[in-house]
């Protein structure tokens, strides 16, 4: 007997909570989300379509196969995952359920969705984020990124060899190619009290400085690459 689900008309696509990380490409043109299980080998924008992982050719989400897009039903459920220690430094996003989707009871599995929110934890000192740099680690032709502070933006900045160490959140988003709201500072708590949002159009004091900092390393680099194919001397 084949199994038939009910099916769902609802008036307004649906909206759930997920983990990932902030991904930017090894050229430094393109951003995005990286999922944080099996998904995370397949990098997405912040309006996409899903992609079965296993190179089958079916539509997501298939029946008989657990490719397609995941989120949770409610936020405190995402927020539990962070406890693990693999997921401390993902971000939050809120996303719109779109086209053909299974529910399951904590879930649903999908065909498309839009990234709405991204809500970002604190910096690793304790400091509130502005920019987003290179975590240490990647997938093949993306690096993972992880919210830093001003000053910690500007350390790295100065000591890395990347060519792309630092994005801000205003650039990240441009890159992206989407409307997306970025909310530095946590979870989500009622009233939203100590959250600074950073829309794509608005910079904050802090991070036109780290993008000062940042553009300054880069300038150094460049003066010693150029001194270093010139033979010229050593440079300040």
């Amino acid at each position: 007997m084949r199994l038939r689900l009910p099916e769902e008309r609802p008036a307004t696509p649906p909206a759930g909570f997920k983990l990932a990380h902030p991904v930017i490409s090894h050229d430094g043109t393109r951003t995005g989300f990286a999922g944080v299980s099996l998904g995370g080998a397949l990098p997405y924008g912040f309006v996409d379509e899903a992609r079965c992982v296993y190179g089958r050719r079916h539509r997501c989400p298939a029946l008989r196969c657990d490719c397609g897009f995941y989120c949770l039903h409610t936020v405190e459920q995402a927020l539990a995952l962070v406890c693990a220690s693999e997921y401390r430094r993902a971000v939050l996003l809120e996303v719109t359920v779109l086209g053909a989707y299974i529910r399951f009871e904590r879930g649903m599995r999908y065909e498309r969705q839009r990234v709405r929110v991204a809500r970002v934890g604190a910096c690793a000192c304790g400091r509130m984020p502005c920019a987003f740099a290179d975590a240490g680690w990647g997938r093949t032709g993306w690096r993972v990124l992880t919210a830093v502070c001003a000053e910690c933006a500007a350390r790295r900045g100065r000591t890395a060899f990347a060519r792309w160490t630092a994005v801000s959140f205003a650039e990240f988003v441009r890159c992206g190619g989407g409307a997306l709201r970025i909310v530095a500072g946590g979870e989500p708590e009622a009233g939203e009290e100590g959250r600074q949002e950073v829309p794509a159009e608005v910079r904050s004091v802090p991070e036109l400085a780290a993008e000062a900092s940042l553009m300054q390393a880069r300038l150094d680099w460049l003066q010693r690459q150029l001194a270093r194919f010139t033979g010229g001397g050593k440079v300040s």
